[in-house]
């Protein structure tokens, strides 16, 4: 399967499930250690279900170990940070975020050994202009950002940090032996912390988030795969994301402005001009 039938893969799965954790946030309003305890132990399950699928290698050393510690950092960090973020901003504006990582992760492949394209890098400097227009949209009394700004700023590192940590160590253990343990680590770490009363009170919304981990799942294997191509490509799922949002906000008729059909327009174009001069 190539890169882009990959990503659009990822991207229906991962839309799902922002939409899910939003309902989490907004609606049933988890907390944090109750939400990263579900979403760790539901997508551990469902990881483990895989396995005779998967290609299995492991390497004991250090690295592997390691490997498998800085994920469960990242996964923790990702999945506690969120769940503060979106009750300050939508699923649709915390894409625009990750669009941040973009030259980031291009320039990660370009010490990696990837040829440096002038072309391509100014069709990522386009879709992060598109992001640009799409956070400058809203307004700043909507979004209280100085009570965000480090759980915001952990989150991107953390999205950042996975598919680095994921390509860097995949020589030591392929990626569903780091992300499986990494995910089991993470529900152990708080899981004295969880208060399960909570889930009885709310079994609608406990129970819609940890269905959701099913697509979150299939779209974590595929963005492995995903990583395993390019770090900019693994980047570059968070604006299409971002667009199909958009899309469906369009759909539901949802206030929009210029900025943000403006910035809509030039993340798609930024991305497909990516892929074609690939």
């Amino acid at each position: 399967m190539n890169g882009l039938a990959l990503m659009t893969g990822v991207t229906a799965c991962y839309t799902i499930t922002s939409l899910s954790d939003k309902y989490a946030a907004a609606k049933a309003k988890l907390s944090p250690d109750n939400f990263t305890f579900l979403m760790c132990a539901s997508m551990s399950g469902f990881l483990a279900f895989t396995l005779p699928f998967q290609t299995i290698e492991f390497t004991p050393s250090w690295q592997a170990f390691a490997g498998i510690i800085l994920v469960a950092v990242c996964k923790l960090l990702e999945f506690s940070m969120s769940i503060l973020v979106l009750k300050e901003m939508s699923a649709f504006e915390l894409k625009a975020w990750l669009g941040t990582t973009l030259f980031a992760s291009y320039f990660a492949d370009v010490l990696m050994g990837a040829e440096l394209n002038l072309l391509r890098l100014a069709f990522i400097g386009a879709a992060a202009a598109g992001l640009v227009f799409i956070v400058r949209a809203d307004k700043a009394e909507k979004i209280n950002y100085k009570r965000i700004v480090l759980p915001l700023a952990l989150y991107l590192a953390a999205k950042f940090g996975y598919g680095l940590v994921i390509r860097t160590f995949s020589g030591y253990a392929s990626s569903i032996m780091l992300l499986l343990p990494g995910m089991a680590l993470v529900a152990l770490i708080v899981l004295p912390k969880v208060r399960f009363g909570e889930f009885r009170e709310k079994p609608k919304g406990t129970a819609w988030v940890a269905l959701a981990r099913i697509p979150n799942t299939a779209g974590m294997i595929m963005e492995n795969a995903v990583i395993a191509i390019s770090l900019a490509d693994y980047s570059l799922i968070q604006p299409m994301i971002l667009v199909t949002l958009f899309i469906i906000g369009l759909m539901r008729r949802e206030a929009c402005s210029k900025e943000n059909i403006f910035g809509g327009v030039l993340a798609i174009a930024g991305v497909l001009g990516f892929q074609l001069c690939g």
